[in-house]
């Protein structure tokens, strides 16, 4: 066996597994991934008598980026329903409980490019960015068609209810950030009323996708999923931060928003416009400077010593030049 984990995760990891691929199974490699900020990703190679299985094991990390991040159990079962509603998402096999402390569930492991900044830059995936607009609307097409008593347990959340949550937690930093807390009261006073609310992804962008050739392969990380504003998630893949370094294309450093946007509309039979994802692009703005704030304080504490955590930090100044910048152009 091939490992980096601790071998009592390891032995705990197979008892789980027995009960969802019997009990002749083997662990050929169990490797933890790079990248996550709040999650681990294990690879898990898993043979049986039917072969080896590759797949990938889920866990919780030292902390989480919104106090509104859903529990491990159930982001599993919101990625089971999105399986059962053709989304393209891993298979997920099941939720294993505590391994070790932390909960976990294992899923499919999947192939393609996840890395955003690859992903926008390589040159062998010219063509999976000619399509990843339109398949990204395919994608948020299906996921706001879930129906909502499907997932009881998501939360459902308006403009002023997600304003009120970021506002909390920006107390909660301790210290001051000028153009986040203008960026907030310029948020509420432009609010739209309560509108339409469908299951949101949460954080479908360029990044979160694993990507080959040919496109749009799988749709990953299901954690910020809950209830709200279609618009709210058609405009989150428009925040600068996830361009990655290529920003003349606005749509995820990919490509032009309005076929994306065309794309959602003529399948939903929405009418969401341009104006309204400017409004969500700075409340997305407003979500990630924050977040980015919160995991930098784990490092700042003590609570969990991270380069990656401090890197973040330091992102956040960032997306307040961002900030600013958006506010200056709608006045």
């Amino acid at each position: 066996m091939t490992t980096d984990a601790d071998p009592a995760f390891s032995v705990e990891l197979r008892e789980r597994l027995v009960p969802l691929f019997g009990a002749d199974i083997t662990i050929e490699r169990l490797s933890l991934l790079a990248g996550g900020a709040s999650k681990e990703a294990w690879a898990l190679d898993l043979r049986s008598p039917h072969g080896t299985r590759e797949l990938l094991v889920r866990r919780a990390g030292g902390g989480v980026i919104h106090q509104e991040t859903l529990t491990l159990e159930h982001e599993h079962r919101l990625v089971e329903v999105a399986f059962a509603a053709d989304v393209r998402v891993p298979k997920p096999y099941g939720y294993l409980g505590e391994i070790a402390g932390r909960p976990a569930f294992v899923s499919e492991r999947v192939s393609g490019e996840t890395i955003g900044r690859r992903i926008v830059q390589r040159p062998d995936l010219a063509g999976a960015r000619a399509v990843l607009p339109v398949q990204m609307a395919d994608e948020l097409a299906k996921i706001h068609a879930i129906p909502a008593e499907h997932v009881p347990f998501l939360r459902g959340v308006g403009a002023r209810d997600v304003l009120d949550r970021l506002t909390e937690e920006v107390d909660r930093l301790g210290d001051a950030h000028p153009a986040i807390e203008l960026g907030l009261s310029w948020a509420t006073r432009r609010a739209p009323g309560q509108s339409e609310t469908v299951v949101l992804h949460g954080d479908l962008r360029v990044g979160n996708l694993a990507v080959t050739q040919a496109g749009l392969g799988h749709v990953l990380d299901w954690e910020f999923g809950h209830c709200g504003d279609p618009a709210e998630d058609v405009a989150w893949p428009l925040v600068r931060a996830w361009r990655f370094g290529v920003d003349e294309r606005h749509l995820g450093g990919i490509g032009e928003v309005e076929p994306y946007l065309e794309r959602y509309n003529a399948l939903t039979g929405r009418h969401i416009t341009l104006a309204s994802l400017g409004y969500w692009e700075i409340v997305g703005n407003l979500k990630w400077a924050i977040g980015a704030l919160t995991q930098s304080r784990r490092h700042l504490s003590g609570q969990q010593r991270s380069v990656e955590l401090a890197v973040l930090g330091r992102l956040a100044a960032e997306m307040e030049f961002e900030l600013l910048h958006l506010l200056e152009r709608v006045g």
